[in-house]
C-alpha cells in the first residue's frame, strides 16, 4: 500500500521523497516496471465488453418476460410441447441479439485501447512522455495549464498552479497550491481535476481506484447526456410502444370475445406484440455504429461514444480553430522585429527569458508552441546570452489575459520586468508607442501572421501581479508563420457539397483568420470578434451567427456560448478544437471533436477524436454517419411497416376464422428468421443523394410511412387468406402454414424495394450479404414445412397449386410497393430539408482550391491522408 496522502500531504519535501523511496529525479524505468506490476495500472476504468451487461439489455423486454411466463403457464396446463418450441425460439432470438452486441462491444473495446493520454514525467533523470496508464507511485510529474491531473500527487514545486477542483467538491472556483504548504487540500493535486493556471512538479502518492476520483468513478460509472439519434430513437420507441398497446389490447379483446382459450389468446396476443416491435433495433444500430466506428478508425477517426457517430452524420454546422485545421498547425518562428533602440537579437533573447517551454538537453520538448518554436528557432548565440539573465520570478501565460510576465536580473545589472503575449494586450501596457507599430502590426496580421509582442521595464519586484504591468517599453514583434493545408480548400469544397457550414473561431486576429481563409477559398460573409460577440444578447449573436464566418479573439466562455446560440439556429452543431480553452464549447456542441494530439482536456470532452487534424478525414465521418443513420432507417421503415401490416391482418382473421391464424410459436419463429435477415442490413450499400445533406428522426414521417405501407401488406395477406380458405379449402395446419410462408417471403422481400427511392436492382444495386440473406430466408420458409420437425412446430405440407398462386402475389405485392413508393416520395420527404450550398459556390471553392495549389513552391511535399 502507498503512504497515506493525508499523513504525505503534512511531510517537507525531502521526507515525502523518503517516504515513497524516490528523488527528484524520479524513479528509474527498471523500478516503475516494478512497482507497475506491484501496484497495477492507473486506471478507474476499463472498456471491457461485459457479456453479463450485454445480456441484461437483451432481457430487458417486459413483453419478452411475460411471454416466457404465460408460456411456462401453458406448459404446465395444456401444450408442453408448444411452451418447449416458444421457449427455444426466445433463447435463439436473445442469442442472437446478444451474440452481435457483445462483438460490436468488443469491436469498441479494440478501438478504446487506441485512445491515450500522456503525462510527462521524470525517469532516469530526463522528462520522458509515458501513458498516465504506466504511472506508479514515486513517479515525478510536470503539470501545465490544460492538463488533467493523472493520480493524486504531493506538490514538488509550484508557480502560480491553480486546480479546477468541481469534479470532486462541487465548488467552481480554482484552488491556489503551494508545494511549501503543510495542508492538504493546498500541497496536494487530486486526480481528474484540471490544471486551470500556472505549472507544478508533483510525486506521485496515490493512483487508479485508489485516488478519490478513483473510487467515485468505479462507483458512479459515466452518464452522458442524450444525443440527438437517442431522443429520436426514443420517440419512436414511444411511438411503438402506443401502437403495439392498442392494437395486441384490441386483438387479445377480440379473440376473448370469441370464446378462445385464455392463455392462447394471451401467448397469440404477446407473440403479435413482440412481432410488432424490431426486437433486433438495438443490435442493429450497435452492430452499424461498431462497423462504422471501425470503417472510421481505418480513416484516422476513433469514436469514443458510438452513437455520436450519427450526430456527426447529421450536422449541419460546423465551428473549428484555424492553427493545424485550416493551416499546417506547425508554427515556425520567423524573424524579430525591433522597435526603437532593441536590436532583432535583443527581442528573441528576451522571447527567450520569458518563455515556458519545459526544456529537454537544451531542447524545447513541450509548453505554449509558439515559445517551443522561439526557443528551438534561436541560434546558439542567442541561447548563450540567455544564461546571463537569472530569472526571479514568473507569472504564466493564462487565456483570459494572454499574455506571460516575468521578472530576471540582466547580465548587465539591474532586474526587468519582461511582459510577452498578444500584441493588443503589451500595446496597451505600453507607453510612447509609435503610430507606424500599429500599422505595421495591421500589415503583419493581413500577410497571415502570428505575432507576439515583447515589453520590458525595470523593476524591483520578485513576483508580478497587476499593478507591475504598466509603463513598458515596446521592444519589438517576433513573428510566427503558421501555412494553409494544401489540401484544406478540397476539404472545404467537399464539406460544402455535404451541406455542412464551415464557420472559424479563433483566439487569433481577424485580419489573419480572413486572409488564410481568403487563401483557402473559404468565403468570409463576416468577422466579428470576442468584444462584440459579449456585447450581444442571445437573440442578436443568433442573428450574427447566420452571417458571420470568422469569430475572431474569442475566449473560452465566448466560444462555448457561440455554439450553444447555434444549436437554436441549426439542428446538429460540431465543434473541432484541441486546446484547454476548447473544453467548455466541446462539451456544449451536439458533436464534440478533438485532436489525439490536443490537451487532455479537450480530448476528455470531445466524442470523436482525429489521428490526424484534417477537415478531410472529418468528411469521411460525416459520409460514415449519414450512411449509418440512413441503413438503420431502412430496417426501422421496413420493419414497423410489415408488421404494423401483420398485426392488421391478424386481427381481421380472427374475426371470421374459429381458429389461431397463426401459431405463437409460429409467429416468434417468423419473427426470428426475418430478424436474422435483416443483420445485414447494416453491410448494404447507400444511395449518393443519402449521402448528399443530413438526417434525421422524423417520427411523424416514420408514423406515415408505416400507416401507408402497412396496409398494402395485408392487402395481400387478405388475398392469401381467399386463396387458402376459398379455393385450397385449407384446415388450420394448411392455413398457418401458407400465411407463414406468404407473411416471411413478403416482409423480407421487400427490403429489396424500400431500401432506395432508386428503381431497385436497376440503379440501386444491395450489398451482396443483404441479396443472399434476403433471398436464403423465404427459401427456409418455404423448405420448414417439408422439414422432420416441421409437424412440431404445427406446419402441413401444402399442395402444389398453392406455389404458383403464391408466387404471383408476392410480385404483385413488391410491384404495387414500388409504384405506392413513387407516389408517397412525391408526397413526402424522408430527410428534413437542410440548406445546400448552390453548384456555382462549389465550382468557385473548387477554382480557388486550384489556384492556391498552383501558388505551392515547387518541390512541396504531397500529403498523405
Amino acid at each position: 500500500m502507498p503512504p497515506d496522502l493525508q499523513e504525505i500531504g503534512r511531510l517537507p519535501t525531502a521526507q515525502v521523497l523518503a517516504a515513497l523511496q524516490t528523488s527528484e529525479n524520479g524513479l528509474s524505468t527498471d523500478e516503475a516496471r516494478r512497482r507497475l506490476a506491484q501496484y497495477g495500472p492507473n486506471a478507474v476504468r476499463s472498456h471491457g465488453a461485459r457479456a453479463g451487461t450485454v445480456l441484461m439489455r437483451q432481457l430487458r423486454n417486459p413483453l419478452l418476460i411475460l411471454l416466457v411466463g404465460a408460456a411456462i403457464v401453458s406448459g404446465f396446463t395444456s401444450d408442453a410441447t408448444d411452451a418447449l418450441i416458444i421457449g427455444i425460439i426466445v433463447v435463439m432470438s436473445v442469442g442472437l441479439g446478444f451474440v452481435n452486441e457483445f462483438r460490436s462491444e468488443q469491436a469498441v473495446e479494440r478501438l478504446h485501447t487506441q485512445i491515450r493520454r500522456r503525462a510527462v514525467v521524470v525517469r532516469d533523470g530526463v522528462h520522458v512522455d509515458v501513458d498516465v496508464v504506466d504511472l506508479v507511485p514515486g513517479d515525478v510529474v510536470a503539470l501545465r495549464v490544460g492538463d488533467i491531473v493523472p493520480a493524486d500527487l504531493r506538490l514538488l514545486e509550484t508557480v502560480e498552479l491553480e486546480c479546477d477542483e468541481a469534479v470532486l467538491t462541487g465548488e467552481s472556483m480554482p484552488v491556489e497550491k503551494f508545494a511549501d504548504h503543510t495542508e492538504t487540500a493546498e500541497s496536494c493535486a487530486y486526480m481528474g481535476t484540471i490544471v486551470h493556471e500556472g505549472l507544478g512538479r508533483g510525486v506521485v502518492v496515490r493512483t487508479g481506484t485508489e485516488t478519490d476520483f478513483g473510487r467515485i468513478a468505479v462507483g458512479l460509472g459515466e452518464r452522458h447526456a442524450e444525443t440527438a439519434f437517442q431522443l429520436g430513437l426514443r420517440d419512436f420507441s414511444f411511438l411503438l410502444v402506443r401502437v403495439a398497446a392498442v392494437l395486441t389490447g384490441s386483438i387479445f379483446v377480440i379473440n376473448i370475445a370469441l370464446h378462445r382459450p385464455f392463455l392462447d389468446a394471451l401467448l397469440f396476443s404477446l407473440a403479435i406484440a413482440i412481432g410488432l416491435t424490431p426486437q433486433l433495433l438495438p443490435a442493429i444500430v450497435t452492430v452499424s455504429l461498431s462497423t462504422g466506428s471501425r470503417r472510421l478508425s481505418e480513416r484516422k477517426v476513433l469514436v469514443k461514444r458510438l452513437v455520436s457517430i450519427e450526430d456527426l452524420g447529421n450536422m449541419s454546422m460546423l465551428f473549428t480553430d484555424k492553427t493545424g485545421t485550416l493551416t499546417d498547425g506547425h508554427i515556425t518562428f520567423d524573424r524579430a522585429e525591433p522597435s526603437g533602440p532593441c536590436r532583432s537579437d535583443d527581442v528573441i533573447v528576451m522571447g527567450l527569458v520569458c518563455n515556458e517551454a519545459v526544456l529537454d538537453q537544451g531542447v524545447a520538448v513541450t509548453g505554449n508552441t509558439l515559445d517551443v518554436a522561439l526557443w528551438n528557432a534561436a541560434d546558439d548565440e542567442e541561447r548563450r546570452r540567455t544564461q546571463g539573465w537569472r530569472r526571479a520570478g514568473i507569472r504564466p501565460f493564462d487565456h483570459e489575459r494572454r499574455r506571460v510576465v516575468v521578472t530576471a536580473d540582466a547580465p548587465e545589472g539591474g532586474r526587468r520586468l519582461i511582459v510577452k503575449g498578444d500584441p493588443d494586450q503589451i500595446l496597451a501596457l505600453c507607453v510612447a508607442v509609435p503610430p507606424e507599430v500599429r500599422t505595421r502590426l495591421d500589415e503583419l496580421y493581413a500577410g497571415g501572421s502570428r505575432v507576439i509582442a515583447v515589453g520590458h521595464r525595470a523593476a524591483d519586484v520578485t513576483e508580478p501581479t497587476d499593478a507591475d504591468e504598466h509603463g513598458l517599453a515596446f521592444a519589438g514583434f517576433l513573428v510566427f508563420i503558421d501555412r494553409p493545408k494544401a489540401d484544406a480548400a478540397a476539404s472545404l469544397a467537399r464539406l460544402a457539397r455535404l451541406g455542412v457550414e464551415v464557420k472559424v473561431i479563433t483566439g487569433d486576429s481577424g485580419a489573419v483568420a480572413v486572409k488564410v481563409c481568403s487563401d483557402i477559398g473559404l468565403a468570409v460573409a463576416g468577422s466579428i470578434n470576442g468584444d462584440a460577440v459579449d456585447a450581444m444578447n442571445d437573440d442578436e449573436l443568433l442573428d450574427a451567427i447566420g452571417h458571420t464566418t470568422v469569430f475572431a479573439r474569442i475566449g473560452p466562455n465566448t466560444k462555448s456560448r457561440i455554439v450553444s446560440v447555434a444549436r437554436r439556429k441549426s439542428s446538429d452543431v460540431a465543434f473541432l478544437g484541441d486546446g484547454v480553452n476548447d473544453a467548455l464549447a466541446l462539451h456544449h456542441a451536439d458533436v464534440g471533436i478533438s485532436v489525439d494530439t490536443g490537451t487532455d482536456v479537450a480530448k476528455d470532452a470531445a466524442d470523436i477524436l482525429l489521428l490526424d487534424k484534417d477537415l478531410g478525414v472529418l468528411a469521411d465521418g460525416v459520409i460514415e454517419g449519414r450512411r449509418i443513420f440512413a441503413n438503420t432507417m431502412k430496417y426501422v421503415l421496413m420493419a414497423t411497416s410489415s408488421n404494423f401490416g401483420n398485426m392488421f391482418s391478424a386481427a381481421g382473421a380472427s374475426l371470421f376464422l374459429d381458429f389461431l391464424p397463426m401459431l405463437p410459436s409460429q409467429i416468434l419463429l417468423n419473427n426470428l428468421l426475418y430478424d436474422t435477415s435483416q443483420m445485414t442490413i447494416p453491410s448494404d450499400n447507400v444511395d449518393e443523394e443519402m449521402l448528399a445533406r443530413p438526417s434525421a428522426w422524423d417520427v411523424g414521417f416514420i408514423r406515415s410511412f408505416m400507416a401507408y405501407f402497412g396496409p398494402l401488406s395485408s392487402i395481400f395477406d387478405f388475398a392469401t387468406f381467399g386463396v387458402m380458405i376459398g379455393i385450397l379449402h385449407a384446415h388450420a395446419a394448411e392455413f398457418r402454414t401458407g400465411w407463414f410462408v406468404e407473411s416471411l417471403a413478403t416482409q423480407t422481400l421487400v427490403i429489396f424495394v424500400i431500401r432506395t427511392r432508386r428503381r431497385p436492382f436497376w440503379r440501386s444495386r444491395p450489398s451482396r450479404p443483404l441479396l443472399v440473406a434476403s433471398l436464403v430466408v423465404p427459401v427456409i420458409g418455404v423448405l420448414l414445412p417439408y422439414m422432420p420437425f416441421g409437424d412440431t412446430l404445427g406446419f402441413t405440407h401444402l399442395p402444389a397449386e398453392y406455389f404458383p398462386i403464391i408466387a404471383i402475389l408476392i410480385v404483385a405485392y413488391l410491384t404495387l410497393v414500388e409504384f405506392a413508393k413513387g407516389r408517397f416520395y412525391r408526397r413526402r420527404a424522408l430527410v428534413k430539408p437542410v440548406a445546400t450550398p448552390r453548384r456555382r459556390e462549389v465550382r468557385r471553392i473548387q477554382r480557388r482550391a486550384a489556384a492556391f495549389s498552383r501558388r505551392l513552391p515547387l518541390g512541396s511535399p504531397p500529403t498523405v491522408h
